[in-house]
This record gives structure tokens, sequence and C-alpha cells, in this order.
């Protein structure tokens, strides 16, 4: 873990990277549920007690590392340990309280599923391509038998509908938007964006400000039937503005991965957005280098952007390079047809996509593991301390 110079961080700061660490089967955040029961800090080393439902809890694992990988990534923090407890049977039934009272009284935020990994895909600067990032990781993903949701939440400069080769128009049922499907291997992708809302045309500008474009994510994540995700990767615009704020406020789980290009003036830029999601306390996953070194047909290879600026930025804000992705025409190409370069059965592009999927897959985001922890003690708090009815205060 790299060492931080910055002093350590504030218990505010540690508890707001806790609210992205979700119990899955409650669905709700370790803050909120009240298992956070202390937070200690000694310059850059971060104690965090939480009390657990039952001592052998199976998510206890799981728990650990999204705590460590959440507080970890905080600027300042050097080393995390996490310490665990056991609830009372009264700070059981109140935890019970809570989540009976999200599930049946307080409608969720959205319906993205609390066992979902969600990313977003940003960076400092337009034209790095984040789009082509973003389609290619979920064709791959889905090539896994995975279910990955799209959010196109670039809402003036949508693109992700021609990229994935998606004509038709949203759909809506039970007062839910439905999004649009795409097959892909074993898995299967849910799409969401503009373009394929009402009339929405590529060459039309949408003359939105920023409360209007932050109301449009906020719709997108609120009222649509996303289902049973893996994943949901969200490609953002460029920029930090206020979708990047937002998302920060409105899913305080989301992950980050930042896309750079080898230029050096590509990386400082990209920095920005970096900065931006940890003042969020969002944590950056990763980097992504895309457009790296051509590769020619003839075995030359030519680094047309300079080299080596995703391994800089990964190394400046201390995280993994999690890939690089060849500068190929097939990518470009792929956009334009609707069908992405990584749907080909071989090439350098495909690999490289494939490397890239398969990093987040098992190091960088790996699906969550559902395991019987908290929820079957609904039956056994009400047969022990009387029935949960009441809101939590």
């Amino acid at each position: 873990m790299p060492v931080h110079t910055d002093p350590g961080p504030s218990e505010e700061a540690v508890r707001g990277a806790l609210r992205g660490v979700m119990d899955p089967e409650l669905g709700d955040n370790v803050v909120d549920l009240g298992m956070v029961r202390r937070v200690e800090i000694a310059g850059g080393e971060v104690d965090v007690t939480v009390a657990l439902t039952t001592a052998g809890c199976p998510l206890r694992a799981q728990l650990m590392k999204d705590v460590k990988l959440r507080v970890g990534s905080l600027p300042g923090v050097d080393d995390v340990r996490v310490h665990f407890g056991e609830m009372t049977d009264a700070q059981k039934k109140s935890l019970m309280a809570r989540a009976r009272w999200k599930a049946r009284e307080g409608a969720p935020d959205t319906e993205i599923p609390p066992t979902t990994r969600i990313a977003a895909v940003a960076s400092g600067k337009g034209g790095v391509g984040k789009s082509s990032i973003t389609v290619n990781v979920a064709v791959q993903l889905a090539r896994r038998g995975l279910v990955v949701g799209v959010l196109d939440a670039d809402i003036g400069g949508f693109s992700i509908p021609r990229m994935l080769g998606l004509d038709g128009q949203l759909g809506a049922e039970a007062k839910k938007i439905v999004p649009l499907r795409k097959d892909v291997g074993a898995g299967h992708l849910e799409v969401v964006s503009m373009g394929s809302v009402g009339n929405a045309a590529e060459d039309e500008a949408i003359m939105w400000r920023g409360f209007m474009l932050n109301r449009a994510v906020q719709q997108f994540l609120e009222d649509v039937r996303w289902g049973a995700l893996d994943y949901l990767l969200i490609d953002m615009p460029p920029g930090t503005s206020d979708v990047q704020m937002g998302l920060a406020r409105m899913l305080p789980r989301t992950e980050v991965f930042i896309v750079t290009t080898p230029a050096l003036a590509a990386q400082k830029v990209a920095a920005r957005a970096a900065d931006m999601a940890r003042k969020g306390y969002l944590r950056v996953a990763g980097v992504i280098e895309n457009m790296s070194a051509f590769h020619c047909e003839h075995g030359g290879t030519y680094a047309l952007f300079g080299s080596g600026g995703g391994e800089r930025l990964a190394t400046e804000i201390g995280v993994p390079l999690l890939g690089t992705i060849p500068l190929d025409a097939s990518v470009a190409a792929g956009g334009d047809n609707g069908r992405p370069a990584s749907l080909a059965a071989s090439g350098p592009v495909v690999d490289a996509f494939s490397a890239l999927a398969e990093r987040i897959v098992t190091e960088a985001l790996p699906p969550v593991e559902m395991a019987t922890c908290t929820a079957r003690l609904f039956e056994h708090v009400e047969a022990a301390l009387g029935p949960v009815s009441a809101a939590p205060e």
C-alpha cells in the first residue's frame, strides 16, 4: 500500500467513505445500519470497529475487504485495520427495524440491487475514449455470463446507443423505465441513454443547465427497472462538474475508473477527476490507459501519443494500472457501426479488453459473494423480542 504524505483523514471523511460499504442482504450501508461502532484515527492509521449480527457472519470477509478498500482510498491513509464485534439483542432489533422499514415503508432510492458493483468511467477531459472503454468492457463482462447495466450519463453528448447498435426507444412498465436489452454471449446488457428517449437526435444539441442534467441522471437511477445486475457501468461526461458531484451524493457506493491517454497533458487533467472522486468519498479503483502504442500488421510498434501516461497517473494517485488498450482502428469502426471491437473472435484489442475485464472481476471490483448472515435474523429477532414494525428513530 502506498505511503501518503498528507495528514490523516477526519472521522467525517472516514464515515463518508464507509457509506459506500453495503450490507448486500439488508440493502443499506453499514453507517446508516448502525454497524460502525468506532472509528479511531492516529495519523495515517485508521481502526474501524464493525458490529456484526453474529460472530461467525459469512459476510465478514466481504465487509472487511470493502471497508479496507474504501477507507484505504482516502488521502492520508497508510493502513486500515478492521475489528469486529457482535451486536446485542437490542441492537439487532434496531438494525432489523431499519431494514424492514426501508423495505416496506421507505421506498428505495433506486432499483439497483445492493449486490450490484457500480463503476463510473471518468476522466478530466473529453476525447480520451471513455465511451469506447465503457461499451467494450461491458461486452467482455457480459461474455462471461454476467448481467451488465450501461448508463449513459453524458446527457448532452450521448453516444452509447450508436456504439452498441441499439436503435429502439426505452419502454415503460408499471411507471418504470425499461432499459434496452442486448444479448452478448452467455450474458446481456441493460442500456439506458438519453439517445433512446423520445425524439432525441444525435445531431441536435440538448440545451440544459447543470441542474437539469443532474436531474436526468437521477431519474435514470431512480425510475429505471434495472433488475438483477451484476455490474452497472456509468459512462460519465468529461470534466468535473454537476453530474460528477451529483453521482457521489446519489450513489455513494460507486467506484471510479479513471481513463487517460499516454500523453502527459491528459494524465494531469485526469488526476483532477481522481481528486474530485475522492473529495466525494468515492473510491478510485484504478486507471485505464487508452490509445497506447499502435501495433502495425508488419510487427512494428509506434507510440503515437507518447508512452507511460497511464503508469505515471496510477503511481501519482496511488492506484493500480488496470490495463492498456492499444490504438486500433477497429475500436473507432466498431463504435460507428454498432459492433464493439471486443466482439471480434480475436486480436490485440480483444485480448486487451479481455485482460482488463479479468482484472476487474478478480481484483479491482469482484462480484459480491452472497452468504446469508443478517437477513435470516428477521424471524429470529421477532421470535425472541417481538415484532419489528416501527420506523427507526
